[in-house]
């Protein structure tokens, strides 16, 4: 029998090398070079055979509920049996506090839930502060997965929960739980049991001071669906976002927000971002974005300020700061609208942050609004692409957009023209705008009749 064979792994770029050395060559650290040993995958692939697509039969996968209706909206309508799901958070953010609630509120559907870092006892004191009733729910303190992998096969739950992946390891390699090599061998063996027997596997990850999910990449590459758990400082909303889902719309967003009896759904997530002025206030504009499969609507709050010297200042939180320098020169060239002696600072609120382009025009009116100290009426919505020309791009769901903040109680509406619905929204005037200078020109009329 050939003799296994070692190489070695860097714990902080993965890199591998085949002796010993002080130095990655890699990444240039110093002593991270860890034994990694191949594990013996036999038996995992199952039956080495070809099938035709047409002849798979998808109805057998039916989507299992998680009891909450915010977090089966972010995996795309609930669990997919077989899927992998990555959640990412601060800590304290709520993740475990989410997912024991998950647990529980499945009802009579298994469930077996491993925890790293608690005892069971800990775990029965957290449940019994949520009030939750587990029925269907048998808890695990263990980390070693080769024991979980074993209890989950021959339980068969139908969602497992390991909290968290960072604090498993496995005996097949020598290094301490949370390296980069035993993260990646124990995500493995979970995904090859998820898929093997039809078991939804959720993980928790934690994350770095960056935000982002520690470990090597790959572990996002390797799961279905990735989560990550989002909010502002100070703030009782939790936003949970996918960047990544297999089975249903990335950038899906799913808000809750946290009480003593855990997280609670938010129902109408608009209004939570929506601020309530007992008048107009210069540099506040509301503007639609879309997020997974539903428009959302948020203000953006932009303040100038005159520089005192040197170079203006570009701030923005929640928006592209890119982006933002770019259109002001729109503003500029386009609009009549210098700020080359102005700080800009844009905000949007509730730590939502945006990534398409259908908040410009809300971002440069907000900016006028507050350079002019000329209030746009809280009753208008304002949404629309800002192209370098000058010219009001329209943006995808356009109509959805409206008809949300007609729901709202918005009475008016800027808009791109061609977004522009071809049968009218009750109760709301919706004006098409093609150019910067027409937006700009719409927006002083409403503020002036406003105040008229």
């Amino acid at each position: 029998m050939a003799k296994a064979r070692t190489t070695y792994r860097c714990a902080e770029c993965g890199a591998a090398s085949p002796k010993w050395q002080g130095q990655c060559a890699g990444c240039g650290a110093w002593n991270t070079l860890e034994p990694a040993r191949a594990a013996d995958l036999g038996g995992y692939a199952g039956e080495v055979r070809g099938r035709r697509l047409a002849d798979v039969d998808e109805t057998a996968l039916h989507r299992q509920s998680t009891g909450l209706v915010e977090l089966d909206r972010v995996l795309g309508g609930g669990l997919v049996p077989g899927a992998v799901v990555l959640i990412g958070g601060d800590p304290g953010i709520g993740k475990s506090t989410l997912l024991l609630q998950a647990a529980a509120a499945a009802g009579d559907r298994q469930t077996l839930y491993v925890s790293g870092e608690e005892s069971l006892a800990q775990i029965a004191l957290r449940a019994r502060r949520l009030e939750v009733e587990p029925a269907g729910l048998t808890v695990l303190a263990e980390t070693r997965v080769e024991d979980i992998v074993a209890l989950a096969r021959e339980e068969r739950p139908a969602c497992l929960v390991v909290d968290s992946v960072q604090t498993v390891y496995s005996d097949a390699l020598p290094s301490a739980p949370g390296s980069v090599n035993q993260l990646r061998e124990c995500t493995a063996q979970l995904v090859r049991l998820a898929k093997a027997n039809d078991i939804a596997v959720m993980l928790v990850g934690h994350v770095t001071k960056t935000g982002s999910i520690a470990g090597p990449r790959v572990l996002e590459h390797m799961v279905d669906a990735v989560l990550y758990f989002e909010n502002q400082a100070g703030s009782r909303y939790r936003i949970v976002r996918a960047v990544k889902n297999r089975f249903g719309a990335a950038n899906e967003l799913g808000v809750f927000v946290m009480t003593e009896q855990g997280m609670r759904e938010v129902k109408n997530p608009s209004a939570i971002f929506l601020s309530r002025y007992p008048e107009p206030v210069a540099g506040s504009v509301i503007t639609a974005v879309h997020q997974g499969s539903r428009p959302l609507l948020v203000e953006i709050q932009a303040l100038t300020d005159r520089t005192g010297g040197g170079s203006p200042r570009r701030l923005a939180v929640g928006l592209d700061q890119n982006r933002m320098a770019l259109l002001l020169a729109a503003l500029h060239r386009h609009g009549g609208v210098a700020t080359y002696d102005e700080d800009v600072f844009l905000n949007v609120v509730g730590g939502v942050k945006i990534a398409e382009t259908a908040a410009d025009l809300a971002a440069l009116l907000a900016t006028v609004s507050s350079l002019h100290v000329e209030p746009v009426p809280a009753s208008v919505l304002v949404f629309g692409e800002v192209g370098l020309a000058g010219e009001i791009r329209p943006v995808a769901w356009g109509e959805e957009r409206l008809r949300e903040a007609a729901k709202l109680g918005f009475t008016a509406a800027i808009a791109p023209r061609a977004n522009l619905p071809r049968t009218p929204i009750s109760g709301l005037s919706c004006h098409g705008v093609a150019t910067l200078g027409e937006a700009l020109t719409v927006m002083r009329q409403l503020a002036a009749g406003e105040a008229g």
